[in-house]
Formats: C-alpha cells, structure tokens, sequence
C-alpha cells in the first residue's frame, strides 16, 4: 500500500485557535485579555451571588438557610476550581483521567461558575488552558510520524543494494 500519510494536525483550542503551537498571531496578548475577562466574569458572578444570597436573608428563612447556602456555593466553587485547573494540566492519555466520568461533574461545575471561571483565568496567566496536554499529545503524534517517515524512507530502493555493493558469494556444489 502506497499509502501517504501527512504530518499530524495540532488540535485547536478555543479562542486560540492553533497558534499555541509556536505562539504567534497575539497569542501572549489574547492570553492576558482573557484571563482579564475570566477576572471580570468572576467578578461579575459574585455579585450576582451577593444579590441572589440578599435575596434569600429577606425572605423569612432563618439563618440556617443562608448559611447552608453559602456553604454549598463554597463547596461547589472550590471543588469545581480543582477539577476544571487539573482537567487544564492533566494528560488525556493518562488512564486515571480517561476513565474519570465528567457528567457527575457537570451540575457542580454549573453551581461553582466561579471556581470554573477564576480557574481558567489563573491557568491563562500561565499558558493558553488545555495546552500543556495537547501540546504533549501532539508532541507524540509528530514524533509517531517522523519515526514513520524515516522507516519508510530506510526502506526505499533495491534492498540488495543496501546489504552492500559487493557481489554476493555462492557456493557452488561439487
């Protein structure tokens, strides 16, 4: 089979693009304006949480309610940063993390936004988020494929020709 196989494609990652390859095209830049963004939302999420625990303390719970509130947004928020800040540096190839269920995850991600957010931006003053493992699988993927090329190309031409050039000795019978 003459099959021709190209180099192998980084994967893209959101707002990024590929350039986190070799980090052109303003990829330092976009890498601080979102993290600046991800500060901002977080931000903005708190105090949407302030007004919505206001809320809560004026209708006629007790306190019992606001502090259980506050507690399971504290757990979610914290339990949601680390996961979201290990899922931006773990290896996908990595069995502990192939076989993580990440729908259990999804409601606690959604109350703890805040953890989610400030994650992200805390990873994006470090490297674009989800770089490192992609950067490590397509490090593979590169390596796979040159390994590859250069078996083929050792392999190309007469095969005699590469045992040497001198004529091959035969012993003849009697």
């Amino acid at each position: 089979m003459s099959e021709t196989r190209e180099r192998p494609e980084p994967e893209p990652i959101r707002f990024y693009g590929t350039t986190w390859v070799d980090h052109s095209g303003g990829y330092h830049v976009r890498r601080i304006v979102l993290a600046l963004g991800a500060f901002a939302l977080a931000a903005a999420g708190a105090w949407v949480l302030r007004l919505a625990y206001e809320g809560s303390t004026l209708t006629e719970g007790g306190s019992v309610l606001g502090i259980l509130l506050v507690v399971a947004f504290a757990l979610s928020c914290s339990m949601a940063f680390s996961r979201t800040l290990t899922d931006y540096i773990r290896d996908p190839a990595d069995p502990a993390v192939r076989d993580r269920p990440d729908v259990s995850m999804r409601s606690i991600k959604v109350v703890g936004f805040l953890g989610v957010l400030l994650a992200y931006a805390l990873r994006s003053l470090v490297e674009a988020p989800g770089e490192k493992p992609r950067r490590a699988e397509y490090d593979r993927a590169v390596e796979r494929y040159e390994r590859r090329s250069a078996s083929r190309a050792a392999r190309r031409g007469n095969p005699a020709a590469r045992r040497g050039s001198a004529p091959r000795r035969t012993r003849r019978k009697r």
